[in-house]
């Protein structure tokens, strides 16, 4: 809990560097999947995530929201770039959930060789075990650690010790919190109602792959899931069990977590599909948390934005801030094994279109089960402005706008992204979905001069 009382902590508070990666499937204009190796191997910032179609743009560290996001961009639209000048051209995909499936084939798993031979081993055992259809939804991960300076002040404030310590502790508690109270994130920001049918069922479609007529079919058959984010509903990335993990220091947290490798229940610590990770400098591996400790927080469960040019709206980046630290500045939330069961579930819960109907368990109303996912967004986000209402004069302008512009999302169903991409993109989505991919590629490359790919060591 964050000393938000010391007048040089509330100073620091919005000092933190964010690191952002997004997924995204390659396709052609008739919305199916690219078939092309990776275009840009062996790039630090544009690699493959599961398959070969698969691009993850991952940015370099930043001081500030705008900042990660004009990196995403920047990649981005470099990217995009390659993509235009493939022999048959090639764009990205702009939703969560993926463009036609004609199989599995489709889904190539991406390869790779030499002393990472190793990651193509591990798809193989992904695919097998879950099946490719459900690797191929897409999504944007959200790295965030507060200042050093802010860590060293509150510190200070716990007198002393070993700062290693107190830095895993730190994250650890946040991680908790987060688990706790990570679903206002997905109901703030799930973009992915409508998936085209052959998700669910093959051969639905027939095209000519081969280009026998000469023409390029865009057509299909739309479904409405009932999900806000499919990725973050049960139908998505989760586990076949409810992980409990043990926050109780950087040692048990990594041996609670070896413990389902050891069951069989994982094969890596990768594997756990969990919305919230909490990481190490560098790659990530339990060695290396328990050795090098905690370094910042990875929250998995944003969907791709297809209003915006880099996939995320920049006020969610900063709203992300502003969640943690709030939560930093909370009293410690210990979360039974039960209320770390429930948690996934209202993970799950918080993915459902219909705010209304569908419910979160909250240990704070202790007088009814559960309240409808929009009375407790709503519950969080006032307490969340109170927050900063309190800090008055000592936050920037921008905060308030961001407060109202997340509030008016659960106030105003319709203008939630689900909502939007439900109105708009129903009814012939991949036909729209690659109206919107050309679109988008075709902003990212005007005016774009290749120098400055060249320096971003894109092409």
């Amino acid at each position: 809990m964050l000393h938000i009382d010391d007048p040089e902590i509330r100073n620091l508070l919005l000092e933190g560097k964010f690191g952002l990666e997004k997924e995204g499937l390659r396709v052609l204009a008739d919305a199916s999947m690219a078939h092309t190796p990776n275009p840009l191997p062996g790039n630090s910032h544009v690699s493959m995530d599961f398959s070969e179609n698969q691009t993850e743009i991952n940015t370099s560290t930043e001081p500030s929201a705008e900042g990660s996001v004009r990196a995403l961009e920047a990649y981005g639209r470099c990217l995009q770039k390659k993509l235009s000048l493939q022999p048959v051209r090639e764009y990205i995909w702009p939703f969560s959930n993926p463009p036609y499936l004609d199989c599995e084939e489709d889904i190539p798993i991406a390869q790779f060789t030499g002393d990472r031979a190793h990651a193509t081993a591990y798809r193989e055992y992904l695919s097998a075990r879950y099946g490719r259809y459900k690797m191929t939804f897409s999504g944007i991960h959200v790295n965030y650690s507060f200042s050093d300076e802010l860590l060293k002040k509150e510190f200070s404030h716990r007198g002393g010790g070993r700062s290693r310590s107190f830095r895993d502790s730190f994250y650890l508690e946040l991680a908790e919190k987060c688990a706790a109270y990570g679903w206002l994130l997905v109901i703030l920001t799930a973009a992915s109602p409508v998936l085209d049918a052959s998700f669910y069922e093959t051969g639905i479609r027939t095209r000519a792959r081969s280009g026998e007529t000469g023409e390029q079919e865009i057509g299909g058959r739309d479904v409405f899931s009932g999900m806000a984010s499919v990725r973050c509903s049960e139908l998505g990335y989760w586990n076949a069990f409810s992980p409990v993990l043990d926050y109780t220091n950087i040692q048990r947290y990594s041996d609670s977590i070896q413990s389902y490798l050891d069951k069989g229940l994982l094969c890596a610590a990768s594997e756990l599909y969990y919305p919230v990770r909490l990481k190490p400098k560098g790659a990530y591996s339990l060695y290396a948390l328990k050795e090098g400790g905690s370094d910042h927080l990875e929250l998995r469960m944003f969907d791709i934005n297809p209003f915006e040019e880099s996939g995320i709206d920049v006020r969610d980046v900063q709203f992300v801030q502003l969640f943690l630290v709030w939560l930093a500045s909370m009293p410690r939330r210990v979360l039974s094994m039960s209320e770390q069961v429930m948690a996934v579930q209202n993970f799950k819960s918080a993915a459902r279109y219909d705010l209304d109907t569908v419910r979160i368990v909250m240990p704070e109303f202790r007088d009814q089960a559960a309240v409808s996912a929009r009375g407790a967004a709503m519950y969080l986000l006032d307490r969340i402005i109170d927050f900063y209402r309190g800090l008055s004069g000592e936050i920037p302008d921008w905060v308030p706008d961001v407060l109202e512009f997340e509030r008016k999302k659960v106030l105003h169903p319709r203008t939630r992204y689900a909502a939007r991409v439900r109105e708009q993109f129903s009814g012939t989505f991949l036909e729209k979905g690659m109206e919107r991919a050309v679109r988008l590629q075709e902003e990212c490359c005007k005016g774009l001069q290749d120098t400055c790919c060249e320096q971003l060591f894109l092409i």
